[in-house]
């Protein structure tokens, strides 16, 4: 079952990428020019910061799981 608390587009990775998107300002010549922005932010973020975002999800899909399911507030 779909769970709001587990959209991915919400969640660490994409969120704190969304956030870093919006600060540019910018406007991207082209697909290749934003494919570059977002894979030098990618290669620029500390490997704790993956290990955070993904410790961050036990206990999300926990709170999913017990609830079997259902929406779940955080």
């Amino acid at each position: 079952p779909y769970s709001p608390d587990l959209a991915p587009s919400d969640f660490h990775l994409f969120l704190h990428l969304k956030k870093f998107l919006s600060g540019q300002r910018q406007r991207f010549e082209n697909d290749r020019e934003a494919e570059m922005v977002v894979t030098q932010w990618f290669q620029s973020q500390a490997a704790d910061f993956y290990d955070t975002g993904i410790q961050k999800l036990v206990p999300q899909y926990d709170k999913c799981l017990n609830s079997g399911g259902e929406y779940v507030e955080k």
